[in-house]
């Protein structure tokens, strides 16, 4: 039974009657073909009722691990319970590693790319955008594999939102291993983030900019850079120094379960996540809201953002923005565009964190500001559409693979509303 059963943060308790854990893809066949109406559970690493459902929910984290490497083709098969920290170590230990992990290694890898999750770094796209291959499991119960190569819908068959079926395993696109060494620099000044905006995103692999929006303000970055980079990590950076001991992303908080830092270079999986995969969180007290914009907004959007920070900086704990690189997945927040990502941690009062969220996506929304899909937003259902090109034609899709609606909720009703059910 599903009872007492929350997301990641606690601030969902989901309304199913019953969690199903199939051991088996075919037990999966089996659930799926009898349910009338069911969502997927990834790995509860989301802050709305994108997963909540009054019928069942499936768990695939039950499904045997597979990670089937094919050096011939750089892919990696694996099962869609998975999460990023146990492929990456695989990958690693056999010669490989994917183009990019996000901030935590602990979360699943159909569930991150059905949501558009994405890590940083200005050549660095989506983690969905690594996807070639998708298998799921269709509301009659059938096996569906749509490839990169081959099928017109693939294209919105990834970032779905469990829309279309239950995923079973992705194909992704690795490259050969490599190091990165991190460094965080404290103190870099508002002006030199306005006028060297893309110096700073340069500046590393994968760079993050953090800030409480409090003032005075200042903000730490930071800077992942490749081993093989030959520009050496510097004491000294745009004004802002070098920490002189681990940090936190989130001021006063121990470092201890952040990846190593210091210029100390390790492998990638180890250094591009900002949390260890050894650390296993049970609980976040927290709430999390992203919007991402046409990076060219991205100095304005700041400078708006800016305006509003006493109705911010009550509410939040850190605010990190990150660079991100144009994809063509049809319901990717960074859907053919060059992106910037503004992401706040927020207390975990929600009553607090509303206007917060109101107040940012109004600052925002004369920049096109795409909520991330698996975070808290109020953005109203009706202004989605504008924001996606392929809106309607994702819309037919969900038609065409789940006509009887087995797989909507209240969550994608209000997004996605349809007369004929």
């Amino acid at each position: 039974m599903a009872k007492d059963l929350t997301n990641w943060a606690g601030n969902i308790v989901f309304s199913a009657e019953f969690v199903h854990r199939p051991t088996d893809v075919a037990e999966l066949q089996r659930v799926v073909a009898a349910s009338p109406g069911v969502r997927a559970l990834g790995s509860g690493h989301s802050f709305n009722r994108i997963a909540d459902t009054s019928g069942h929910l499936v768990s695939v984290a039950e499904l045997p691990a597979s990670m089937d490497i094919d050096s011939a083709t750089s892919t990696v098969q694996v099962s869609a319970g998975v999460r990023y920290g146990e492929l990456a170590r695989s990958l690693h230990a056999s010669g490989y590693a994917l183009p990019n992990l996000g901030s935590l290694p602990h979360i699943s890898v159909a569930g991150a790319c059905a949501t558009g999750t994405h890590g940083s770094g200005d050549a660095n796209r989506s983690l969905p955008a690594a996807v070639s291959e998708i298998e799921f499991v269709t509301a009659t119960g059938d096996i569906e594999r749509l490839t990169r190569a081959g099928d017109e819908h693939f294209c919105g068959s990834v970032v779905a939102l469990g829309c279309l079926g239950v995923v079973t395993s992705l194909t992704l696109d690795v490259v050969p291993t490599f190091e990165v060494a991190q460094v965080v620099y404290d103190e870099l000044p508002p002006v030199r983030l306005f006028d060297g905006f893309d110096t700073v995103f340069a500046a590393g692999y994968s760079v993050s900019v953090f800030t409480t929006w409090g003032r005075p303000r200042s903000y730490q970055v930071w800077v992942k850079r490749r081993s093989d980079d030959v520009a050496q990590l510097e004491g000294s950076w745009l004004g802002a120094v070098a920490a002189d001991g681990p940090r936190h992303p989130i001021p006063g908080v121990s470092p201890v379960n952040c990846t190593e830092q210091l210029g100390v270079p390790g492998a990638w999986h180890e250094r591009l996540p900002h949390f260890r995969l050894a650390f296993t969180p049970s609980s976040g007290d927290e709430l999390q809201s992203e919007y991402l914009l046409p990076r060219a907004h991205a100095l304005d959007a700041l400078a708006a953002l800016d305006r509003i920070s006493d109705v911010i900086a009550p509410a939040v704990q850190i605010s990190e923005i990150r660079t991100v690189a144009a994809d063509d997945l049809w319901l990717s927040p960074c859907y053919g565009r060059e992106t910037v990502a503004m992401h706040f941690t927020w207390i975990s009062d929600a009553g607090a964190v509303a206007p917060a969220v109101a107040a940012v996506e109004e600052a925002l929304a004369p920049y096109d500001a795409r909520p991330h899909w698996g975070k808290v937003f109020s953005t109203a259902p009706e202004a989605l559409p504008a924001l996606y090109e392929h809106w309607d034609d994702f819309a037919a899709l969900m038609a065409e693979y789940d006509p009887a609606g087995k797989f909507r909720n209240d969550w994608v009703a209000t997004l996605f509303p349809r007369t004929d059910l």
